[in-house]
């Protein structure tokens, strides 16, 4: 086996940003996740094993017989470390002994989620003020939003669903009632503001108007617009028995917010942004030059039917020092056979560590020719 050391030239660090794009649709407390179809299992209802509009985290138990081979999840032993999961209280722990093995559940899973806030003294609303006033340099909105001290609605996306931050410019919001929109907001100024933009030619749109504010890296949409959006429909929003006309601080009800299903079934929302999502590669350029990578291991190399003899003693094992290789030349005659040429076929590349340990292996589609005259060079990309 040969080894080579790759050189400073020989290898590229890079950085690959991604924009995802999210498409979640709530109905009737029912979350839909970029248009998928709910896939029934040979196990599960779904096979994914999680609710409609939630992702899985590691993608773990997937279509996985439960009540054969059990679930897969998470564990480790309790050590001097102290390490635990959040989900076993402090004082379980304490009573576990040395040794003892401790279990998470799997599939873990995540969706956005909706929370109503009626006052500044909201511990969710408050725990962002703070974020709130720092943003004000984008826009004064933020402050005022930071100071808003009514009922609004906090919209919370997970990290998993857009990566380091949401794309500027990118997020919609739609607000239907009987399958008709009714509202608009998008940050057409791609400085947090979102902005109403539609429908046009509706009497309750109030085109320009600010309905809230969102937080890029965070992955928090504050909604505070409380003007009609359509008139005269009312319906029960708030859950309490009192019809009221839709307007932004509505927007995703039914969003994992406890509001059951039924309550507003002729009202729908739909929210799409991109996300911005850094990948470190590597790539790396591994050479095969002239006079190099010309001998195999492989036994087909070796020409069928030569006698192999060796000599083994109590010091020394030795195998023949002159076999005649393959000729693998191609020629049209049968008789004579080209002129021989040493030639070996490139499939793998292997990649090893610093103290020689195998990493990764790369494959190509067709092994490649290499003669000792030809210089080949292999161009390997790896996310990092």
């Amino acid at each position: 086996m040969t080894f080579k050391k790759f050189e400073k030239k020989d290898l590229l660090y890079n950085i690959l940003e991604t924009n995802p794009r999210v498409k979640i649709d709530v109905y009737d407390s029912k979350l839909h996740y970029n248009d998928r179809t709910v896939t029934s299992g040979a196990f599960s209802a779904d096979e994914r094993n999680v609710p409609s509009g939630f992702v899985s985290l590691y993608e773990m138990n997937i279509d996985r017989n439960a009540a054969a081979t059990g679930l897969i999840l998470p564990l480790f032993t309790k050590t001097s470390d102290l390490d635990r999961f959040t989900s076993i209280s402090a004082a379980t722990f304490d009573g576990m002994e040395y040794g003892a093995t401790l279990t998470g559940s799997y599939p873990l899973s995540a969706s956005i989620s909706r929370h109503v806030f009626t006052s500044s003294l909201d511990s969710r609303f408050g725990a962002l003020r703070n974020t709130l006033d720092y943003y004000s340099y984008w826009s004064k909105t933020f402050t005022s939003v930071s100071n808003y001290n009514g009922t609004g609605s906090l919209i919370s996306i997970p990290s998993i669903f857009y990566g380091s931050s949401i794309k500027k410019g990118t997020v919609d919001l739609k607000f239907y009632v009987s399958g008709t929109l009714v509202g608009e907001l998008q940050d057409t100024k791609q400085n947090g503001e979102l902005v109403q933009v539609g429908p046009s030619g509706s009497a309750e749109t109030i085109s320009g108007s600010v309905g809230g504010v969102i937080l890029y890296n965070e992955g928090f949409i504050l909604l505070t617009g409380s003007w009609a959006l359509a008139t005269p429909f009312t319906a029960d929003y708030n859950n309490d028995g009192i019809p009221v006309p839709p307007s932004w601080i509505y927007y995703g009800v039914g969003a994992n917010d406890g509001h059951p299903a039924g309550l507003i079934p002729s009202s729908s929302y739909s929210l799409l942004f991109q996300g911005r999502n850094y990948v470190p590669n590597l790539t790396m350029f591994a050479h095969a030059e002239k006079g190099e990578m010309n001998h195999s291991n492989n036994p087909t190399c070796v020409e069928f039917g030569q006698a192999k003899s060796y000599v083994s003693g109590a010091y020394v094992f030795e195998e023949p020092a002159k076999l005649a290789i393959t000729n693998v030349v191609q020629t049209p005659y049968p008789d004579p056979t080209g002129s021989f040429q040493k030639t070996t076929y490139i499939s793998k590349i292997g990649i090893y560590d610093k103290d020689k340990n195998l990493i990764a292996i790369a494959s190509v589609a067709k092994p490649v020719k290499k003669t000792t005259e030809r210089n080949l060079t292999f161009k390997l990309k790896v996310d990092i």
